[in-house]
């Protein structure tokens, strides 16, 4: 039922008024190519603009001294060679590390309280003959990687906020976030970018199986709502979401009852943080959060230059057209999440 679901996808109103304007700006068949859509369908959307059965509202585009979404894609595989590179060397010193620590950790029980620094003294305690330990803040990432961190006790600044009073779900994910069909664990949070003109509000959900960025929704604020509309968005073009899990924290937004009639609605199973008071098992969210804003941002436009409708118009056309169809991921083995996503499907047809 998946598979066909697939071949069914729908598009919200969302969608087409941003792929109009991505046509208006680069043409309508490099859009097409860039979205991953046909270009019929493109077209038919752009027809319904000009009868006035799709309203677009007006363009939405950077400022003219702003990077272009080619010159940024050139930069960003510059630097993708050069971390492939980077990532086999850390990939050979982080098997050798987690190896280490996981014996120091073994070692006493009272050792699930070392934090970096004493777990970098005992790497160097006990360093063998000819291996170098590299540095402590190198000792840290690896400790987070594989889920060794000693958490303080100071709550985790996060812009959702906890409803004590509300019904919370279980965790069914328990940071088990490997899917191995696609539409079956996601995980969904929200994010906040500065403008010149107020904020934007960004909510996504992401499938653990390809990290496809299944539903998006902007809006200058963050009530539960926004999440309903992701929710909503996810289930349009993707309708085999119905029974999967949808992880997220405990912000009052995922607890409110207009969100989780929604769930009930679209038969979306809910999971959530197992500890209100901690942010940690849905880091997998704030990881990539963290990869939009450093690429989209980071040393290149500052969102507060840009209008709210500008930064939604920059922030849809980077999830839905780069990050879903063309970045690399090394958790995809390489592959962006289209072409994962077509993979699995092609090989089930194969086996058919």
């Amino acid at each position: 039922m998946k598979k066909m679901a697939q071949k069914q996808k729908k598009y919200e109103k969302e969608y087409k008024v941003q792929a109009v304007k991505l046509a208006k700006e680069i043409g309508a068949g490099k859009a097409a190519k860039e979205l991953g859509i046909p270009v019929d369908t493109l077209y038919g959307w752009q027809k319904a603009v000009r009868e006035g059965r799709l309203e677009a509202g007006p363009g939405a585009r950077p400022p003219g001294d702003a990077m272009s979404l080619a010159e940024e894609l050139a930069v960003l595989r510059k630097q993708n060679k050069a971390l492939e590179r980077e990532i086999r060397r850390l990939k050979e010193e982080n098997e050798f590390l987690a190896e280490a620590m996981w014996e120091i950790y073994n070692e006493d029980v009272c050792n699930d309280t070392y934090g970096r620094r004493r777990m970098y003294q005992a790497l160097l305690l006990k360093q063998p003959e000819g291996v170098t330990i590299p540095s402590e803040s190198t000792v840290y990432r690896v400790m987070k990687e594989i889920d060794m961190v000693h958490h303080p006790k100071r709550r985790p600044n996060s812009i959702t906020k906890a409803d004590r009073e509300a019904r919370k779900s279980d965790d069914l994910l328990k940071r088990d976030f490997v899917a191995a069909p696609p539409l079956e664990k996601c995980v969904t949070d929200i994010t906040e970018l500065k403008a010149k003109d107020g904020k934007l509000y960004v909510s996504a959900i992401f499938d653990c199986f390809d990290l496809t960025v299944l539903g998006l929704a902007m809006d200058d604020n963050m009530r539960a709502e926004l999440c309903v509309h992701t929710l909503d968005s996810a289930v349009a073009a993707y309708p085999a979401l119905r029974g999967a899990i949808v992880h997220s924290d405990r912000g009052s937004q995922y607890t409110s009852e207009a969100y989780q009639a929604a769930l009930e609605k679209q038969g979306i199973r809910q999971s959530m943080n197992s500890d209100g008071r901690r942010c940690h098992d849905n880091a997998r969210c704030e990881s990539m959060w963290a990869r939009m804003k450093s690429e989209l941002f980071y040393h290149r436009i500052d969102p507060e230059t840009l209008t709210v409708e500008q930064l939604k118009a920059l922030v849809w056309r980077y999830f839905m057209s780069y990050w879903n169809c063309h970045r690399i991921f090394s958790a995809n083995d390489g592959l962006p999440p289209l072409v994962k996503r077509q993979q699995f499907y092609a090989t089930l047809d194969a086996s058919a």
